[in-house]
């Protein structure tokens, strides 16, 4: 699973004459031509940005200069050029990764001169075997997350129009949150629900809940949270900082 950087944090570029620039959150598992065919400059899927990718591919190539390194990967989808910005003395602390290998990256996708890129945060090599199929089940598992939660939030509009199967599936929807949360102030519901309806695979972490609620101190938002576990709402996943509901 993905086990790094769900708190980072990008900026959407605003269209359509938007008001405010929505936020990039999260961490999406993809396929590289998930990537390439995305419409924006950075990452989004059914209207959710993100704002880091995680892939897994084959190494093909490397070229290397005195201010980056950039990484040719493949998978059975498509094709990449993954770059690693270098600072002085950098070089010498490049990833250790062999040509025609997997290896598994983490970064920010960025759209230049009609053709996308990603920006590495994190390089690793892939050791074991079953984090291939690992990676194509979480970005099954993503797209699948996404279009059931555009598709909800799309069947709100229609549901006093008879659309009867996805209007009542919302409405289940809407009525078992409000239970799930009963007993709750409205801060912690507040809380609850900012965790429940964030849909990466790591969850919403805690530097995303400082930004959210920053009307909230630290220290009661750390009592929120440790209620909210204590209680069986939330539970910690890749570590101690991020957040996914139980229900």
């Amino acid at each position: 699973m993905n086990d790094s950087f769900g708190d980072f944090n990008a900026t959407q570029t605003a269209t359509g004459g938007a008001a405010s620039e929505p936020k990039s959150e999260g961490v999406a598992s993809v396929l590289i031509r998930q990537v390439n065919e995305s419409p924006d400059s950075n990452f989004s899927m059914f209207g959710q940005t993100f704002g880091m990718v995680c892939i897994v591919g084959i190494l093909r190539d490397i070229e290397t200069s005195s201010t980056k390194i950039t990484y040719l990967v493949e998978d059975h989808t498509g094709r990449i050029n993954v770059h690693l910005w270098l600072e002085e003395g950098d070089a010498l602390k490049a990833p250790d990764l062999m040509v025609n290998n997997y290896m598994k990256i983490f970064g920010t996708v960025r759209g230049q001169g009609g053709q996308k890129t990603i920006m590495a945060f994190s390089l690793t090599p892939v050791t074991d075997a079953n984090e291939l199929s690992t990676h194509l089940l979480e970005a099954l598992l993503m797209r699948y997350k996404i279009e059931e939660f555009k598709a909800k939030d799309d069947g709100g509009m229609g549901m006093s129009s008879g659309v009867g199967g996805m209007g009542m599936g919302v409405s289940r929807m809407e009525t078992d949150g409000d239970a799930a949360v009963s007993g709750l102030d409205d801060k912690q519901q507040a809380v609850y629900q900012a965790i429940k309806k964030n849909v990466s695979n790591e969850g919403i972490s805690r530097r995303e809940l400082k930004s959210k609620f920053s009307h909230i101190s630290d220290t009661q938002l750390n009592e929120i949270l440790e209620f909210m576990i204590s209680e069986g709402h939330i539970y910690s996943s890749i570590d101690p900082d991020h957040f996914i509901s139980t229900m």
